[in-house]
């Protein structure tokens, strides 16, 4: 372990840390409790951009664990803010689901396939044919091309679907345009989630499941990072990466008494 400051505020991944195939991670609750009753600023983020926070809020509540809405920050959200910074006011044609028309609504943004300032891709479930290509001509005609997050395939019940980082690849393709990607691995989701809770870099830990996604943004946020290993990084890959956490638990049950 690296010599920190005291942890003062929190930043969570949610799936494969808190919860997995949609059932809490044991401790989970725990943990959760001890923060909201600790007052220590909090915030559990997610790359899926379907849902709003107060979706997942109601998602996580029937997991057992209660998270309030306010507390929950997505690609989506971080998605927003960044276009509100970039271009105020601004207009998109939008390829997602309510996470992230809602978000974009709420910074004032104007949903719109005419001449639109971006083409912003999220995830669905149910990609649109009729839309990627019309997302592919507004690109080719000047529309600047974002996307929420990487993550090239999602999970379901019958095995892997296809998600937005692998739909960007295929309007990349056509395009030979790169989307500015805004979720996680990028820096900027960790520190748009600091900024919320107004903490510092310094005396904020990020949990996360994912070496390749919520480590190594949180190492370059300049967090102090906790890998648990209750979702898809293994002990024994850890050592594959040129980077490591700050330290490495079982499950968050194990970061209770930290609190």
């Amino acid at each position: 372990m690296t010599e920190r400051k005291r942890i003062d505020s929190w930043l969570s991944d949610m799936d494969g840390v808190l919860v997995h195939e949609g059932r809490p991670v044991p401790g989970a609750d725990e943990f959760i409790k001890r923060l909201s009753e600790s007052g220590k600023r909090f915030r559990v983020l997610t790359n899926n951009s379907i849902y709003t926070p107060r979706d997942l809020s109601v998602r996580l509540a029937g997991a057992g664990l209660e998270v309030p809405p306010d507390s929950i920050w997505t690609s989506a959200q971080a998605t927003a803010q960044f276009l509100d910074d970039q271009r105020s006011g601004g207009s998109a044609y939008v390829i997602g689901e309510a996470g992230l028309t809602t978000a974009l609504h709420q910074v004032g943004y104007v949903l719109t396939d005419l001449d639109p300032d971006y083409v912003v891709l999220g995830e669905t479930r149910t990609y649109s044919f009729t839309q990627i290509t019309r997302a592919i001509r507004l690109i080719e005609g000047g529309a600047r091309f974002i996307a929420t997050n990487p993550d090239p395939i999602g999970p379901s019940t019958e095995g892997s679907l296809p998600a937005c980082g692998a739909v960007a690849a295929l309007i990349t393709k056509a395009t030979g345009v790169a989307p500015y990607f805004v979720g996680k691995p990028n820096p900027r989701m960790m520190r748009s989630a600091l900024n919320e809770i107004e903490g510092h870099s310094e005396t904020t830990a990020m949990i996360g499941d994912r070496m390749d996604t919520d480590i190594v943004s949180g190492m370059e946020a300049g967090l102090y990072t906790i890998l648990v290993l209750t979702g898809v990084t293994q002990r024994e890959e850890i050592d594959r990466f040129p980077y490591r956490p700050s330290l490495v638990v079982d499950s968050v049950a194990d970061l209770i008494d930290l609190i």
